[in-house]
């Protein structure tokens, strides 16, 4: 199967989640992401806002900024093919709707919230398809496999994903980046 026909079976499938489900299976990801050994010891955590039926990520948020972690989510700048990684304080009041609706820091706080990448302890990315070895397809902009390996490639790479995102192998591209582990609702997959 190529890889833009898996990608849009396996969003199809990931779409058709109750919302039940994505907030239940959300939970349990969450609870494998905090009994992370690298989590405890983390300092400064990358994380999407999720979108659509991806994992939820505001719990985890929530969770982190509770916990005194500093909370960095992207800014997609989309001439640059690039994220920003800006750090939030209060999801509340520093979201608003960005690219494609995604919520991201507002404008206000971009400058001067601003994080270097090399500070960054862990990546937790979204994704479309995974596989069994670590394998990760995004959305196909390649936005989060040019930040890990050119910008935080000392990030430890968190793949987040419902069991119905994985397959055994994925037909990854060369510039497809590989996850350190996978967390679904139903266990951790070791990756590269």
């Amino acid at each position: 199967m190529n890889p833009q026909t898996l990608r849009r079976n396996i969003l199809t499938r990931r779409d058709t989640l109750s919302k039940e489900n994505r907030f239940q299976y959300s939970q349990l990801i969450t609870k494998r992401a905090i009994g992370l050994e690298q989590f405890a010891i983390a300092d400064t955590l990358f994380i999407y806002v999720n979108f659509r039926s991806e994992v939820e990520t505001r719990p985890l948020i929530d969770h982190m900024l509770v916990l005194g972690k500093k909370v960095v989510v992207p800014v997609t700048l989309v001439r640059e093919k690039a994220l920003l990684p800006v750090y939030i304080k209060d999801p509340e009041q520093e979201l608003a709707p960005g690219y494609c609706l995604i919520p991201e820091p507002i404008a206000t706080i971009r400058e001067r919230q601003l994080v270097s990448p090399e500070t960054i302890d862990i990546i937790f990315l979204p994704g479309s398809v995974f596989d069994e070895q670590g394998g990760r397809m995004g959305y196909g902009g390649g936005y989060y496999d040019r930040f890990v390996s050119a910008q935080a490639p000392q990030a430890l790479r968190v793949g987040l994903a419902y069991e119905l995102q994985m397959v055994d192998r994925a037909p990854l591209q060369e510039h497809d980046e590989l996850m350190d582990l996978i967390l679904t609702e139903k266990r951790t997959i070791l990756g590269r």
